[in-house]
């Protein structure tokens, strides 16, 4: 009888370590397969000041700047994204959203490439009041944290507002 309680003893641990080995295996590749997959959303000012590398893949997002949205030949745009505080210039080839505009807000995924986003894909608000959750967030942070009398132009004031600009 010893001998079998000692048997199953061990067929209990042999079971416990083959199912940490099997966790800790699926751990790793699921943290492998969502390397690729995970996308970081900065806004402008934290952009500036902190520049990512030019490998990582990110998601950046604002208002696109008044003024500064030119279209080039074919499918070339070229703009700018703002939290009203600091700006990144974004190049993006191919088809814009229906929504997408000066003035409103925007959130663009890509690489910063010699302080140039050039964004591979291109999201818009989807009607009039719709703005994505992050941009909001971000511009009431930066609006928040940097509004002094000395730079009006970078207090967020809850609305699609640019500094002087209309409501």
């Amino acid at each position: 009888m010893a001998g079998m309680k000692s048997l199953k003893k061990k067929r209990r641990v042999q079971i416990i370590v083959v199912a940490a080995l099997a966790l800790a295996l699926s751990t790793g590749l699921i943290g492998y397969a969502m390397r690729d997959g995970i996308n970081f959303f900065r806004s402008p000012s934290q952009v500036m000041a902190e520049p990512p590398t030019e490998n990582e893949v990110f998601r950046l997002g604002g208002m696109v700047e008044v003024g500064s949205l030119v279209r080039g030949q074919g499918e070339e745009i070229v703009f700018r994204v703002t939290d009203f505080c600091q700006s990144v210039p974004v190049t993006y080839r191919g088809i814009l959203p229906d929504l997408f505009g000066e003035n409103e807000g925007t959130v663009a995924t890509g690489r910063l490439v010699n302080g140039v986003f050039e964004a591979s894909e291109i999201l818009a608000k989807h009607d009039e009041t719709y703005m994505p959750r992050e941009v909001s967030d971000s511009l009431e942070a930066t609006g928040a944290a940097s509004a002094d009398p000395e730079h009006p132009e970078c207090a967020y004031h809850g609305s699609y507002a640019t500094s002087g600009g209309d409501t």
